[in-house]
């Protein structure tokens, strides 16, 4: 199967919300009934923090015991933290779902050391997916947001994850916050089943233009993700889908 594009817009960020659930739940139900797990890979942002929020309060019965999560990507930072995507995690969908604890793979980045978090993490995915040397795992959704700069996950313009090749995680070190970063690596998006954008809010509307309708030298990391065999969806609101032409 080669790689396709889907575009869907949604007029207000709620209509994203209910969207982007029922392509999670759509997902999850196909592969549990194929393999009998759902796996996924979230993501930090105000955008899935609105999807998680909708999953907790209309999908409670959904099968969270054959789910799942892990991360795209984590601050270097403790899991209390304001800033901790896993915190965001917990406190809109963990807490209010019932979820085996052990279904859920965080990224302990209260480690000093991000290299060392990093490849706790890499060994943990590995172990999982009981993955060979040079195999990357095939996650059934992963979800991203894209930041007004067009990165992704914590894939930055001009960072060295964008280089990697072999590893699964990295530490990426971020100039324009000064911070490390963990972040998945492009091999592993690209070796999804399904790649999920979620983006709103008229502050992305130039990205959004660029990213899917120009072509960048060198590309914008939001526009390397682009699944081998999988499908890759993005789902807009109107304001950030604005300046598309089609």
């Amino acid at each position: 199967m080669s790689s396709s594009r889907t575009i869907q817009v949604l007029h207000t960020p709620d209509h994203l919300f209910a969207a982007a659930a029922e392509e999670f739940v759509r997902v999850g139900k196909d592969a549990i009934s194929a393999h009998r797990r759902f796996t996924v890979a979230l993501s930090g942002g105000s955008t899935p923090r609105g999807l998680y929020a909708f999953l907790a309060k209309q999908h409670k019965k959904f099968p969270w015991d054959q789910t799942f999560l892990f991360f795209g990507d984590e601050r270097h930072v403790p899991a209390d933290h304001d800033e901790s995507n896993y915190r965001m995690v917990n406190e809109t969908l963990l807490k209010k779902i019932r979820i085996p604890a052990g279904n859920v793979h965080r990224v302990k980045a209260e480690n000093r050391d991000a290299h060392a978090a990093a490849a706790e993490y890499e060994e943990d995915l590995r172990r999982f997916f009981e993955l060979k040397n040079d195999d990357f795992p095939s996650f059934d959704l992963i979800l991203l947001g894209m930041g007004p700069d067009g990165h992704t996950a914590s894939l930055f313009p001009d960072s060295q994850a964008l280089k990697e090749q072999s590893r699964l995680v990295v530490a990426n070190w971020v100039e324009k916050v000064k911070a490390y970063r963990i972040t998945l690596t492009l091999p592993v998006l690209n070796h999804a089943a399904e790649v999920a954008f979620l983006v709103a809010g008229d502050d992305k509307a130039d990205m959004i233009e660029q990213v899917l309708e120009a072509s960048a030298t060198p590309p914008f990391p939001a526009q390397r993700v682009r699944p081998t065999e999988g499908r890759l969806l993005w789902l807009l609101d109107e304001a950030a889908a604005a300046r598309l032409t089609c």
